[in-house]
């Protein structure tokens, strides 16, 4: 059995064979249950286990995640994720990959898939909003499905966003620090949130036709990045419709009648299989809600094998 650390995954995952794999696995599909989680660990650490299996007729996946809230004081992370692939033919274990890096660029790859069916064609002024591991990968995915230009960088704590931009420079990107919120939504052509927030930072009167709204932080229901008006302006799509009841950038404009069920126009796996075309003209303005899928760790993990062997 093959073990792929962080290092490694980075190096092996690139978005420019990620996304498309994700296209394709989209399009195929795949047995992904949804998630379920066990209280676990010593008394007082209230620690969980998340467990997110996916299998196709290649490969058999599972993501264990151990979340101990605990861990800041050890100055540990708080959630400890690995993945393990395996034969789907003989059950065999093939690889235990890091997970963390695994999940933060499938993340990534699956957003700016949607982003290559819904962000205007010549969209190039990217607004990342938030400066976290998964943030700070975002401009590398979309640069490989539109030509961006210029990438923003918004955060609460300045020094935070500042230390993102050093990067993004440092990685080629023409980037700077955004310190007005609402400017720098009204001039992005994509807006690309991954947060933690319990309040919505986007406001909907801040769009401007032809913006891409992509919303990946919120993965419970209260946690929310974008608010009501948003929603009503803008043209609904989701990667999978488990998340309708696992996000609160969903389930609250469900709850105040802003949004209905009716409203959900497509999923990931609805524009991969040309069933809906995605963006339909230069002014809609469109919002992509995201909150994961073991389908996406799968198809990152089986890359991740396929390179490592292939080396």
């Amino acid at each position: 059995m093959r073990v792929v650390d962080a290092a490694q995954v980075a190096e092996l995952l690139t978005f420019d064979k990620l996304v498309p794999a994700l296209r394709e696995g989209f399009a195929r599909g795949a047995q992904a249950p949804l998630r379920h989680q066990h209280a676990v660990g010593a008394p007082g650490e209230d620690g969980r286990l998340l467990l997110m299996p996916a299998w196709s007729d290649t490969y058999i996946g599972v993501k264990l995640v151990n979340v101990f809230p605990h861990n800041g004081a050890r100055g540990l992370p708080a959630i400890q994720p690995v993945y393990l692939l395996s034969s789907a033919t003989t059950g065999e274990q093939l690889a235990a990959i890091d997970g963390a890096e695994l999940t933060r660029r499938r993340t990534a790859g699956a957003s700016a898939l949607a982003g290559s069916y819904l962000a205007k064609p010549d969209a190039s002024r990217l607004l990342v909003v938030g400066a976290g591991k998964v943030a700070e990968v975002i401009p590398h995915a979309y640069r490989t499905v539109r030509p961006i230009h210029s990438v923003q960088v918004w955060n609460r704590t300045q020094d935070h966003a500042d230390a993102a931009v050093a990067r993004l420079r440092a990685e080629g990107f023409a980037a700077e620090r955004a310190d007005d919120l609402a400017a720098a939504v009204r001039a992005a052509d994509i807006v690309s949130c991954a947060t933690l927030s319990a309040e919505p930072l986007i406001h909907g009167d801040w769009l401007q036709p032809g913006c891409h709204l992509d919303l990946i932080g919120s993965f419970a229901p209260h946690l929310r990045e974008a608010d009501d008006d948003a929603v009503r302006k803008a043209t609904v799509f989701v990667d999978t419709e488990d998340a309708l009841e696992e996000s609160g950038d969903l389930i609250d404009p469900l709850a105040s009648g802003a949004l209905t069920k009716a409203g959900i126009t497509a999923t990931l796996y609805d524009l991969t299989r040309g069933v809906h075309g995605g963006r339909t003209d230069a002014d809609e303005i469109t919002y992509f809600k995201s909150v994961g899928t073991a389908l996406e760790d799968l198809t990152a993990g089986a890359l991740v094998y396929q390179a490592a062997t292939a080396a």
